[in-house]
């Protein structure tokens, strides 16, 4: 291997390995309940139980079977706790999301830094120096 790199230091780490590593049982968890709280289907669940809950509670299904009357305070209070948990969640997923953008840009850093060795390190074995590469050339007059 006459290339003067030693090859088994030019390892670029996996991002999915790194950001693997970084990912614990809570992350996993908020990542599910905001992945399923961002679809349709988490709307139309939603939308079936309200409309389900306020059919008895308004007496529909007989008084015998109303146990939150208007204006449905249970209700309320269990959506408001809802949403305030949902919110929680969605900003842990966004710290998250921002860790792995950091990891992203480190490892596209990285990735440039080796690329630009490897590119002066060709150029060398061409014979182009980076001297030669970085000097601005200088205008002629005909």
């Amino acid at each position: 291997m006459g290339s003067g790199m030693d090859e088994s230091r030019i390892w670029l780490r996996n991002e999915q390995a790194v950001l693997a590593r970084m990912r614990g049982t809570q992350d996993r968890i908020a990542d599910a309940i905001t992945t399923f709280a961002g679809t349709m289907q988490f709307v139309y669940i939603h939308a079936v139980w309200f409309t389900v809950w306020i059919a008895f509670n308004e007496g529909l299904f007989g008084h015998s079977a109303v146990w939150d009357p208007y204006p449905f305070g249970l209700l309320t209070m269990i959506v408001s706790l809802e949403a305030i948990f949902l919110s929680t969640l969605v900003m842990v997923s966004q710290n998250r999301q921002a860790a792995r953008e950091k990891v992203r840009a480190d490892l596209d850093f990285e990735t440039n830094i080796r690329s630009e060795v490897w590119s002066v390190h060709m150029g060398s074995a061409y014979g182009a120096h980076v001297s030669q590469t970085t000097e601005a050339p200088t205008p002629t007059r005909r």
